[in-house]
Parts: C-alpha cells; structure tokens; sequence
C-alpha cells in the first residue's frame, strides 16, 4: 500500500507575530514595512521544501469576537493591539499565499485553532496523517498517532512520545494543564499560584482537572513546593479553573465549507508572485522567478530602481561655488572626506565628496600629488569655500563614521557640526548582529549595489596607493560615490528606524550626541611616561626568562614554549596530563581555557598560565604603547568604535584600553604609566557593581532591592542568605562563592562552570544556585521570562530601548541556543550599562565645554570615565563628575559612583 503524504496545516497567525517579533525591521523604498511578510514567506517556502509532496493550507483568525469573548469578556484582553507597523503587511501575506496556490481558510467566529482542530479530528477520523506547523503550545491538545505538530522556527518536531517527554504528560491532558496553570498571552487565568511546574506536579500525581477535583486533600501529598495550602487555592479559583479549562479547548467541531479532500494545492501564479515580490523589494526572489520563461520581467508594476549617476570632479572655483550654493539651500546633504591615512591623527585630507540629491554627487580634490596630476583647487580655497557650510550646526549632515571627518578636518583647522545622521549607526542602532555596518556590506545588503573597491583603484598591499597618488579619473567616481551611496543608504535606512519609537531615541538621544564627544576625547589623547613602559618591559623580560627556565625544568627537557605541537607533547605524552579537550583534528587541545584549568592542579600548566599573561602585556602594552605615542602632541590617541560590540558597549583600538588588567600587579603597573601633565591631576570615577544593580532594577526582586538601599555589601548580604549566616558571620571564602554567583548568574553561567570556578562538585555548586533562587526569586522570575520573551521576540531590550536581536536563540544545535539564551540575560544589563554611561558621557562633556575648569575627558573605560583635572580643581570637578554619573538613569535603586584622583591613572583608580 502506497503511504499518503501527510496534510500540512499552516497556523497562520502564529507565523505572523513569530516572523514579526523574530526578524528585524525591514521596509521598502516607499517606507512600506516588509520583514513579517519575508519572514512568513520564508518560512511557508521552507516547509513546502520539507514536505514536497504534502498538500498544504494556510489558516487565519478572522477579524473580530469570538465564542470565546462570549464566555469571558476578559479573553485577550491583555494582549497588545496589533502593531502599526504590521498591520499592512496582512493582506500582502495573504495575497503571495493566493499566489502561492495554497488554499487560505479564514473562518468568522472562531479562531485559526479551531478551524486546525476541526481538521485535525476529521484526519484523524479519516486515519489521515497531518502536521500542524505552529509556535503555539497550546497546539499539543490535538497531538496524537495521526497527528504531530512541526515548528520552523525552532526546528522542533512533536508526536505523542514528543509532548510526553516535554510536559510530562500525553496531548490528553494538555487543557487541563493550560486550565490550572493559564495562558498570560490569552488571559486565560488559570489558578493563581499555579505555575508550570505546579501544573506538571498536580496532572502526573492525579491525573484530569476533575480527578484533582475529587480528591483535593491528596494533593498535600504531592510533596511539590506548596503543596499543603494548594487544596485551599484549588477550591478558591474552582469556578475559574474550569472557565479556564473551556476557554482553552479547541474547537473540533466547527463547520466548514472545505473539507480535507478540498485542500490542494492549486495552480501558481508566478506572475502575480513576481510583482508583489517586486512591490515587496524581495529581489533574491525577483531574480528566481525573473529566469522563469512564463514570467514576463517587463510586465511588472513595480521596476527595480535604477539610477543614472552623474558624478562630476570639481577643479574650477566657480563650479565649486555653484556647489557650496546648492549645498547651503539643501535641508540634507551627505558628506565625506578623502585622506592620506585611516590615522584620524595623521591624517591629512586630499579631497572632500558631497551629495544633495541620489545619483549627483561631486568630488573636490585639492592633495592629489601624483607625477602629472591635473591642476587643481588650494586647500584653501576649498576648505575656505566650505567652511561656513560645514561649521554651520543648523546645516543637517549624513556621513558614514563622521567621527572621523570631524577629526581629520580639525587637522585643518575646520570644526564640523550639523552631525545629524550616521549611516553606520543607523544600521548599528537598527540591529548590532545583522551584518558588518561599513558602507560597502551595507550597499550590498540594502541598495543590492557593489562599491568601487579601494583595492580596486590602489592595489594591494605593500604597493597599494595612498588616496593623494590616485589618478582622479579613478578617484572622482570613487570618492563621489561615497556620497552618493550615503545618502542613499540613509534615505532607506531612516524609514526604518523612525517606526520604532525607542530606537529612534536611542540613535538621536546617545549615538549621534556621542560623536563629538569621542571624537574629542580621541583628540585630548592620554599623556603616558614612555621611560617608566621601559623599564617595566625589561623587568617584564626578565620574569619572562625565569619562568622559562622553570617551565623547562618542570618537564625536564627544554621546549619551545610558544609552539603547541611542542607542548601538547610535553603536557600530555611526557607528564601525562589529562585530555580535556582536542582540536578539530583531534590533537589535544593546549587552548587557554583548558591550561587555566589544569593549572588548577598541576604545576607546569600553572607556570605557562603566567608566562603567556605577562608575554601579552610586554608585547601588546610595554612594548607598544611607547612606539604609539603621536610625535606632534607626545600623547596616545586611541580609536573608539560606536559599532562593533553586540550590546552597545564601547570597544577600542590602537590601543585597546579594554583590555588592560585590572586585578593583577603588572596591569596596574601599565596603568602607572598613563599619567597627569605637570599642574594637573587624574580624575577616575566608576560605577559600583553596575550590572548588579541593572539586575535588581528589572529583577525588581525585594532581597536585591533591599541589599542595595541599605547599601550593604552585596555579595556579602548574598553570602548570608545562599549560606544561612549572619552578616557578621560571613567569611571571606563565603563572599568570594557568593561574588562569584552573582557575577556568574548575570554572565548566564551553569552550575557546571559555577563547580569549575569555586572548585566545588557539580551537586554542591547546583545547591548554592537553588539557594540563591530561592533567596532571590525575583532573579529566577527575570530570567524565566527574559528566556521566553527571546524566544518569543528573538530580540531582548535595555531600559532605554536599545535592542539586541538573537539570531541563534531559536537555533536546532542546543549549544548555539543555549550561548543565545545566556546572551538574551546579560544583553539587557550589559546594554543597559553602556547607555548609561554613554549618557553621562554626554553631559560631562557638555558641563565641562560650558564651563570655566581646566579638566576634559582623557579615556573611556568598561564603567569609568577617566579625567584630567588641574590640581586646584580636582574637588570641584569630581564633585560635579559623580552627580552627572549618578544622575545618568534613575532605576529603582541608587547608582553608586566611586571617585578617585592620583599623579597616575592606578593612583585615581
């Protein structure tokens, strides 16, 4: 007998708030919002790949009130209107469904659930085989041998064993355990104080809702948390249990006009497919169905846009002043430099670029030097034409990274204001993860257009030209383009993030603020004792040859200490170490996190731990840090990025600030070296245990809250409730464990790595995070939810907004979901804490250009803002600094801020 392929039912309302909350905003040329059309699309296109020869149907709610509302005017109440922006994209979902070919069942009075159930039953009854394709658990009710529900989103597949091993129970008692437990998305109540795990405990030690009824007293029995008042709260809520048991049944008995025979699937129309395709900008599926010979490309509504650029190169003054004209009366134009070097300090510029309109765009060259280079415009009189325009704050800018013009043109004494749009932060603002946020990856993505290539017209390499060597026929376009593609780049890209209210703040209130003042904080430059670095490196050399020679000794033969096939023959042939980990090609791995934890225990290991620590700091500080200091200001500049880090926090290159030790004797020897000029004093202030109090404010959690208020030492206070102490009693062994939990439990750490940390057995660390939740539900509580909001939205949120989508939180490999869900925790505190910061950066700077001190802001480190402060000022100025600091957000519990002053950064700190 020939197997019939199964029917599969699409859950169609399920798709479009999975696809809206999971993918980022995207949106037409016109400002049309596409991504939940994509995303549903994506996924219909993907299932009919996984069962080709299935029919398949797509099922709707239909507008308006339900039986349900009947029932309970309360139902769904709660849940949110749906959103502005996804409301258009409804109809559009519903005609490339039509197109598709596949049958769309939208029914009045009931919900896409029942219309499912109803066809569930009748396959059932038919002994036909159904997938039901949906995000909703609520689902699980109509499992059973016939019938199995699949999500593409996850990846995960459920049967009868499948909901038995997830809930602990058959599909047969999944109502009751929506009816004691509720469904906050529907406002289904449920029992108050019935969670899921209550729920679980009641179905597997009684069975049905109306056994748990018959036999109330035995559910003191039970023996789950609770279970002795549970009686009482049972009869309490008995009514609303059993309207919640009504509420979540699905209906199986809903009259249809299209029976099972009915859905098939039905001609393609790839025509109408193409043009709402292109109506969409969805262009890898234009160009699948553009190959199609029944497809007429020509006959479409909507045309791929297509610009005719005129680019022009700029070597006359009146030309350049019919420019400057046009640019004065534009309300936007994009701008960009050329210069000789990515070294905002170094640099000198070559060229300016500019753009009013998509597709006109200019270069102006007046550095190009070449041999036979065309005679050009003066710096001057370029840079003296623009000037008024460009130092002109009312006169609204767009670039891409236009912290670095405004630095390379304060080398030419041209101060830029008017910074009003960032094309690399908009992309950035809109989504850290999506892609890379430099103009050429954003062109592809966004325009489907491929830049000139720098390579392309400098070569590669140790012959590659600088800009001022490029012939202009080969410049013009080049640098013109920029602009161009800028602007364009922008009028995509601003649509997209002005729909959504808090990032939109997010990019005008901190980033785009934020600009100059890195951009000045770049330009101050941190004064550094270059003889101090030197004698610290040889010191550093010679502590680097001790340990080689007792690295040798301890394996009792010389080896080469930087090389890991030596090594791993030494650590694991000669002493026989234990394996713990190997490499791809299955050699024992000598990685650092494997030698920190056999140093635990072994002697060598320990060693080459401290030998590759101090051979960092001489090779990337000591060393280093001399050889960069800027000849003309006898000071180290280093580079902030606005937009590399997943969560907004600020990182640092050339030299990376970030990564100087703290904790260690030789770090804070390094940060000896950056030291105050003569008359001046440094100024550190940091946040106290930032993240811990972000913690707190959205735990909401009363322990927390309490410990911070009282201003108690709260990994002491932590330390007596895990340990059950007194204050007073708490160790120093005890505050270290409790340190660690609270640190760890934010960075989303397992009680496996809790074990390895506090080198204690996997049960006993396990044991002090059961007591710490317990202590702290409020943690547990926001991190349950945090978990399911992630995987419900695929995106978590700071307090101002900021957002961080996750692209792997609903991934099939669990080791990728699960490095997602501990990302989905920390993400909002870690977030929450650069916005902060970023804020009061913001208004120190603003309070310190307005006023009268002698102090700026010299570094820009994890939580500290570092200072250079004249002596008799110090007081008053870091006064004024930890009132802006602490005043930068207000959460439900005080920002501590600490302040420090010093002849050296160590010193302050």
């Amino acid at each position: 007998m020939t197997q019939v392929a199964p029917l599969v039912l699409v859950d169609g309302s399920s798709y479009l708030y999975r696809a809206y909350h999971a993918l980022p905003p995207l949106n037409n040329a016109k400002g049309q919002p596409t991504g939940a059309v994509k995303g549903v699309i994506s996924m219909l296109r993907r299932l009919i790949k996984d069962y080709p020869e299935s029919p398949l149907a797509v099922v709707f709610d239909a507008k308006g009130k339900t039986f349900r509302d009947e029932l309970f005017a309360e139902y769904k109440a709660q849940r949110p209107a749906m959103p502005d922006d996804l409301r258009p994209q409804v109809e559009p979902i519903k005609a490339i469904v039509r197109a598709m070919g596949l049958p769309l069942l939208v029914v009045d009075g009931v919900e896409a659930d029942d219309v499912i159930g109803t066809l569930a039953r009748q396959a059932t009854e038919a002994g036909r085989d159904m997938v039901i394709s949906t995000g909703d658990k609520d689902m699980a009710q109509l499992v059973n041998s016939h019938v199995s529900l699949v999500n593409t989103m996850t990846g995960s597949y459920l049967d009868e064993a499948g909901v038995g091993e997830k809930y602990g129970f058959g599909p047969e008692r999944m109502i009751d355990y929506l009816a004691l437990m509720g469904d906050k998305s529907d406002n289904i109540p449920g029992v108050p104080g019935v969670g899921e795990k209550t729920a679980q405990a009641l179905i597997q030690g009684l069975g049905s809702l109306d056994d748990i009824y018959a036999d109330l007293e035995a559910v003191r029995e039970l023996g789950f948390r609770g279970a002795k008042k549970m009686p009482e709260k049972l009869e309490e809520h008995r009514d609303q249990a059993y309207l919640s048991y009504q509420l979540a049944t699905i209906k199986t008995d809903v009259p249809l006009e299209l029976g099972l025979d009915d859905l098939t699937l039905g001609e393609e129309d790839p025509q109408a497919l193409l043009e709402l395709f292109q109506e969409m900008e969805f262009k890898s599926w234009v160009n699948e169905l553009a190959d199609r010979d029944e497809v007429d490309v020509s006959a479409a509504t909507v045309e791929p846009e297509k610009l005719d650029t005129q680019y022009d190169v700029i070597t006359d003054a009146k030309d350049l002043a019919a420019w400057v004209e046009a640019l004065e009366q534009a309300e936007l134009f994009a701008f960009d430099t050329e210069t000789t070097s990515l070294n905002a300090m170094a640099a000198r510029v070559v060229g300016v670029s500019f753009a009013i309109e998509p597709g006109r765009a200019a270069y102006v060259p007046f550095g190009h030097d070449y041999m036979g280079a065309p005679e050009q415009l003066s710096e001057e009189q370029v840079l003296g034409a623009l000037r008024p325009v460009l130092e002109d704050a009312a006169k609204a800018k767009v670039g891409q990274n236009l912290k670095y013009d405004r630095n390379v043109l304060l080398n030419h004494g041209v101060n830029l204001r008017g910074i009003v749009y960032d094309t690399m932060l908009e992309s950035y603002v809109l989504n850290s993860t999506a892609s890379r946020h430099d103009m050429d990856s954003l062109a592809l993505k966004y325009l489907d257009h491929r830049c000139i290539s720098f390579e392309s017209i400098a070569g590669k390499g140790a012959k590659q030209l600088t800009f001022n060597q490029i012939q202009l026929d080969q410049a013009g376009p080049y640098a013109a383009e920029d602009a161009d593609i800028t602007l364009r780049l922008h009028r995509r890209l601003w649509p997209e993030l002005e729909q959504i209210g808090p990032l939109k703040q997010v990019f005008t209130d901190l980033e785009i603020p934020l600009v100059p003042v890195l951009a000045n904080i770049e330009r101050n430059g941190a004064l550094v004792d270059a003889k101090r670095l030197g004698e610290h490196s040889l010191e550093l050399a010679e502590r680097l040859d001790a340990l080689e020679r007792q690295a040798h000794e301890l394996a009792g033969q010389p080896f080469n200490l930087g090389s890991p096939k030596q090594l791993g023959a030494i650590l694991f042939d000669e002493l026989q170490l234990p394996v713990l980990k190997k490499t791809p090609k299955g050699a024992p791995s000598t990685a650092e996190e494997v030698l920190q934890e056999l140093a635990l225990d072994y002697p060598l290991p320990k060693v080459l731990m401290e030998y590759r620590g101090l051979s960092k700091l001489k090779s990337t500080y000591t060393d280093r840090l001399p050889l960069m200091i800027n000849p003309a200001t006898g000071r180290i500049h280093t580079s902030y990025h606005q937009a590399v880090t997943a969560t907004g926090r600020l990182s640092s290159s050339d030299p990376n600030l970030q990564n100087i030790p703290i904790r260690t004797e030789e770090g804070r020897r390094i940060r000896q070296a950056f030291v105050a000029p003569e008359g001046c004093r440094i100024v550190a202030a940091d946040y106290s245990q930032i993240e811990l109090r972000i913690m707190a404010h959205l735990s909401e959690d009363k322990g927390l809250l309490q410990a911070f208020e009282q201003e108690l030492d709260v990994h002491r206070a932590t330390a007596a409730e895990v340990f059950g102490v007194d204050l007073d009693a708490v160790s120093p062994e005890m505050r270290r464990s409790a340190k660690a939990i609270n640190f760890g439990l934010i960075y989303g750490m397992s009680a496996f790595g809790l074990a390895r940390q506090l080198r204690l057995g996997r049960q006993e660390a396990q044991q002090y995070i059961d007591r710490y939740f317990e202590r702290y539900p409020g943690v547990q509580r926001y991190m349950d939810e945090t978990r399911a909001r992630a995987h419900e939205q695929g995106y978590v949120e700071t307090i101002m907004g900021r957002r961080l989508y996750l692209p792997e939180i609903n991934a099939r490999n669990g080791n990728l979901r699960q490095g997602a869900e501990r990302t989905a925790i920390n993400a909002p505190m870690q977030g929450t804490a650069a916005d902060i910061i970023k804020t009061a950066m913001i208004d120190v700077d603003r309070w310190l250009q307005k006023s009268d001190f002698n102090a700026k802001i010299v570094m820009q480190v994890h939580d500290e803002l570092v200072l250079e402060v004249a002596q008799e000022q110090v007081e008053e100025v870091s006064r004024g600094l930890v009132e802006r600091m602490s005043g930068a957000a207000e959460l439900k519990v005080p920002l501590l801020v600490e302040a420090g002053s010093g002849n050296n950064w160590d010193e302050a700190h």
